[in-house]
């Protein structure tokens, strides 16, 4: 058995339907939501290299590594700015996190 196109983007299909899943059900931890949203991002980056390799073209993939960069980047700030919130807090709740309010 070979595996096809409709294997890979049904996958990534699911990822993502279960990270959506996850950001609507769970919203009072803050870290689960930004895992959440990570595997969205792993998720269409899965669907980017799945076409990029059966088309025969690169461009998915070099745009994979553009994506991967800003993940990283989002994430190391989304953890700064919750280790502030939580020092300042003592509580990663979203429902207690007001203090952005203008």
């Amino acid at each position: 058995m070979s595996l096809t196109i409709g294997h890979f983007l049904t996958l990534g299909g699911i990822l993502f339907a279960f990270a959506a899943v996850g950001i609507f059900l769970n919203r009072k931890n803050l870290i689960v939501l930004l895992m959440c949203v990570e595997l969205m991002l792993l998720a269409v980056n899965m669907n980017f290299v799945t076409f990029s390799r059966f088309w025969g073209d690169l461009n998915g993939q070099i745009f994979v590594f553009f994506i991967l960069t800003v993940a990283a980047a989002e994430a190391a700030i989304g953890l700064a700015i919750l280790m502030l919130l939580f020092r300042n807090k003592s509580s990663i709740d979203v429902e207690e996190l007001n203090v952005l309010k203008g």
